[in-house]
Parts: C-alpha cells; sequence; structure tokens
C-alpha cells in the first residue's frame, strides 16, 4: 500500500490537501479505489466547491501510478459530474449546480462505476485541453423558455469547438464552385469517411463503396427508390424509428412490423418474404437493446437464405459507455448490408450530412437514380465536413461529447436506478412502466414544465411494450437531474 499526503508537496498545497491511499493488493481497480475516495472527499465537504485537483500527471507521480489510472477516476468524475474543466487553468470541484448532490448511489450505480473506468474508450484529457467553446444558450423550439424537453431525437449543440467550426467553414470558401455534381460525393470527404469507419467501427470499406447523403432518412428514401418495388414487403423494427416506416411506405413498401427485444430484432420472428430489413442493431430505438454476435450472425443467416437486402442504420454509435461498440453488422457481410450514418446525433442535424455504404455495382445504381432525381448534397457542406474530419476536429468533438452525455446518462441512472433500460449507448434510455400509468405521468409532467416521449407512439401496430423514451441529447445536465426529480415523485406513491 502507498499513502500520499499531498499537503507534503508544498506545490499543490492550494489544490489539495487531504491523504490518498492507493492499496495494489485490493481486488478493486486503482482507478476506482482513487476515484472512490475523491468522491468521498467531495461528498463530506474535505473538497470544497471550486479547488483545484492535480494534474492527471502530478497526481499519477505521486501516486506512484501511470498517469491513465488518474485520467479514468478524473474521467468518470467528470462524466459525473463532480468536477469540471477549464480552459487552460485545469480540473476543479465543479459547483453545486454542475455536480452530484445525492450522497447515495442508487441500485447498479456502483458497478456502473466500475464497469466504466474499467472498459474506457476514449483517451480524455482532462484539464486544460479543452478548446474554446461557446457558452450554453437558450434553444429555440418548440419547448419554450423554462420548459425541460426529454424528448428522444436532438443532440447538444449548446457547446462546441468555435475555431474548429469556423476553420471548417473559411477553408469551404476557398473551393471554387463546380459546374457538375459527383452524386457519390466528393473523392477527398468519402476518402476521409472511409478511413472514420475503419477507425471506429470496423467497416473495412474503400472511397468507392461509400456515398455521401443528407443523413440516415435520405440515405433509406435513395435505397428504397433505387431497389425497392412497389408492392414489395419492408421489415421495420417493432417499435422502431417511425420516420423509417413513413420513407419506406411513401415509396409504395407494404411495412412489416418486426418484433423486438432487449437485445434487438428477434431473428426467428422474420418472415422470409422480406425483400428489404431496416434494422438498428448498435442500439436498437428506441428499446435500447444491443443485438449480440450470435444473433448477428443468425441475421445474416437468415439475409442469405431469403435473399433480404439489411439496411443497417448506425445512427448513434459513437456514444458507448460501459461497454466497447461491436463492429458494425455491415463489415460482417458487405455484400447483404447496407450502412447508413449521419453528423445529424453527432454533431448537428443542421449540418444534413451522412453517408451510405454498399457495393460498387448497388451505387452505381442508386447513383444512376440519384442523378434522374436532381438530387446532391451541396458542394460548401462536404467542403467544410472535409476539413473537420482532416483536421482531426470531429474526432475531439466526439471524445468531449462522450464526456457530456456519460454525465447526463449517469444522472438518469443515479435518479432512476433500477428503472433504466438501454442505457450502455446512444442519447436515450428507456423506463418500462405499466400501461395504465404513462398517460397521467406525461400529462402531470407536462404541467410542471418537463416534455416526455413515449414508447406506444413509436410502434407501427398495437403497443405491446410501454412506458418512457428519455432523450438526453438536448437537455442541459441540471435539465436532466430536475426532469428526472420530477419523474422520480410522480411515480413515487405520494406522486398518483
Amino acid at each position: 500500500m502507498s499513502t500520499l499526503s499531498c499537503s507534503r508537496e508544498t506545490t499543490l498545497r492550494a489544490e489539495i490537501d487531504l491523504p490518498l491511499l492507493v492499496d495494489r493488493a485490493s481486488s478493486q481497480a486503482l482507478a476506482v479505489q482513487v476515484g472512490d475516495q475523491l468522491r468521498d472527499a467531495m461528498r463530506s465537504g474535505a473538497l470544497k466547491e471550486g479547488e483545484r485537483l492535480p494534474s492527471t500527471r502530478a497526481l499519477a507521480g505521486l501516486l506512484g501510478v501511470s498517469r491513465t489510472v488518474v485520467v479514468d477516476a478524473y474521467q468518470q468524475l467528470y462524466a459525473e459530474g463532480w468536477l469540471d474543466g477549464r480552459h487552460g487553468s485545469g480540473t476543479f470541484v465543479a459547483s453545486s449546480g454542475d455536480c452530484m448532490i445525492t450522497q447515495r448511489e442508487s441500485p447498479g450505480q456502483e458497478g456502473y462505476h466500475r464497469r466504466t473506468a474499467r472498459s474506457r474508450t476514449a483517451n480524455p484529457q482532462v484539464g486544460g485541453d479543452a478548446p474554446e467553446v461557446l457558452h450554453d444558450h437558450a434553444k429555440g423550439g418548440e419547448a419554450g423558455v423554462g420548459v425541460v424537453d426529454l424528448r428522444p431525437g436532438r443532440p447538444w449543440v449548446g457547446a462546441y469547438d468555435v475555431a474548429a467550426w469556423r476553420r471548417a467553414w473559411r477553408s469551404a470558401g476557398d473551393v471554387p464552385p463546380a459546374d457538375r455534381r459527383d452524386m457519390r460525393g466528393h473523392l477527398p470527404l468519402r476518402e476521409l469517411l472511409a478511413d472514420h469507419l475503419r477507425r471506429t467501427r470496423a467497416v473495412p470499406t474503400s472511397p468507392a463503396n461509400v456515398m455521401v447523403t443528407q443523413g440516415t432518412g435520405h440515405g433509406l428514401d435513395l435505397i428504397a427508390a433505387t431497389l425497392v418495388r412497389p408492392g414489395a414487403r419492408a421489415g421495420v423494427e417493432e417499435p422502431g424509428w417511425r420516420v423509417a416506416r413513413n420513407v419506406l411506405a411513401a415509396r409504395g413498401a407494404e411495412i412489416v412490423p418486426c418484433p423486438v427485444d432487449d437485445q434487438g430484432v428477434i431473428v426467428e420472428a422474420l418472415p422470409d418474404d422480406l425483400e428489404v430489413l431496416y434494422t438498428t442493431p448498435a442500439h436498437q430505438f428506441p428499446v435500447g437493446g444491443r443485438l449480440p454476435i450470435p444473433r448477428r450472425e443468425r441475421l445474416l443467416a437468415w439475409a442469405r437464405r431469403t435473399g433480404a437486402l439489411i439496411v443497417e442504420d448506425d445512427y448513434d454509435a459513437e456514444f458507448r459507455y460501459d461497454v466497447g461498440p461491436l463492429p458494425a453488422l455491415h463489415g460482417l457481410d458487405p455484400a447483404r448490408v447496407v450502412l447508413l450514418g449521419t453528423l445529424s446525433k453527432s454533431l448537428s442535424p443542421d449540418v444534413g450530412l451522412g453517408w451510405l455504404v454498399a457495393p460498387e455495382p448497388m451505387l452505381d445504381m442508386i447513383a444512376r437514380r440519384r442523378h434522374e432525381l436532381a438530387d446532391s448534397v451541396p458542394g460548401p457542406v462536404q467542403a467544410a465536413v472535409t476539413t473537420l474530419l482532416a483536421k482531426g476536429d470531429l474526432d475531439r468533438h466526439l471524445r468531449r461529447m462522450r464526456r457530456e452525455y456519460a454525465r447526463r446518462r449517469a444522472a438518469i441512472v443515479e435518479a432512476l436506478g433500477p428503472l433504466v433500460c438501454g442505457d450502455t449507448a446512444g442519447l436515450h434510455v428507456l423506463i418500462e412502466l405499466p400501461e395504465h400509468v404513462v398517460p397521467g405521468l406525461v400529462r402531470r409532467a407536462e404541467e410542471r414544465g418537463v416534455l416526455l416521449d413515449t414508447l406506444e407512439r413509436h410502434h407501427h401496430g398495437p403497443p405491446r411494450v410501454h412506458g418512457l423514451v428519455l432523450g438526453y441529447g438536448s437537455a442541459s445536465l441540471a435539465e436532466v437531474r430536475r426532469g428526472c426529480a420530477v419523474i422520480g415523485e410522480l411515480l413515487s406513491p405520494a406522486g398518483h
């Protein structure tokens, strides 16, 4: 066991003045030990709001551990809202408006702390390395001032790297206008997207297999316009993304609801006469299941046997919290699976850019159809995103947003504990509830200024499961906590 008392280091006396113990003989991970002791110190008041902590490098040296141990500990505390990083200054104890104030963990939360410490996939740089960001600003839209909007579907756009954003659009202005449109998209952008997909989603693809789209719905519409004949039976997850149903139906397909469970689409329930199946295997929307490898293999075997085309929507696979991401389904069978992706969740829907990955002959067909429809993504948008990828700005933004979303996800788990399902990824969770509870809960929450989405709304037919789909993408951490407090109160015996 090694013991550190930072009071022995006069240069750190103003930052932290309490003993930290690291027991290498313990079965508990070192990062968890450090994080638990710092958390306890903040709860007890030994560490006060605004106090500065040592840098990760300094604390690692004093404890005699690797810097990764301290980075993991700090990162977990940051995700929970205990710490605040300030540009050029370091890491500080967050103010009471930003940090966790509960004195106990809800059921399952202890395991969450340990899982995230072991499975950290990002490479956070805590303290002093945050880029310039805009301050939080009032978000426009239907929610209204002072209303907490916990409906899913929107990302957080209140904090982004202003310098990177401006640089990207300045570079787009340097690109001269073209006299014709490449129906597949700008080659430099397709090259960078192919590299991005190889690194982040284990998709072994090339620029020849990538098409730039305006987003997931647009990519699905291009597939339907090209490959789905009128009257074809198209499977869509039930419950599932209603836009997918609308797009396929608008192109004349017969929609076939395909049931899901807590792991994703149920392969054994798929009919053999489907021509196309739309699915979200990385994080089923809205239930939140993660399609396991054995079921993925059975799904691909079904597609090969029936000749069906699988359309994989990889809509929020960038955001995972307590498990590493599974490779995209497309990477297991590129000939049978078309992959759709988008920047709508990872950056902003206002950018209007996504991608479609498919075999080259199929892309040729889609490109010809796209030319007939006079459809393309504006060149300046493609040029700006090319710069964001080339400079590494998009990767940095994703790492920063993982931390932001992890804080909000942790707040929901802290507040609602055992009720939370489907929380390992993405920007929403599921709260399954008895059918008779949901309408009154939604109504009373709205009366108290909290907007909620129901699971029933995402069914094509009669609802099979009931509850709430809580989105935490566009709400601030304080708003998420306020909204969860209202839900908790309304679900309590006194709230009925």
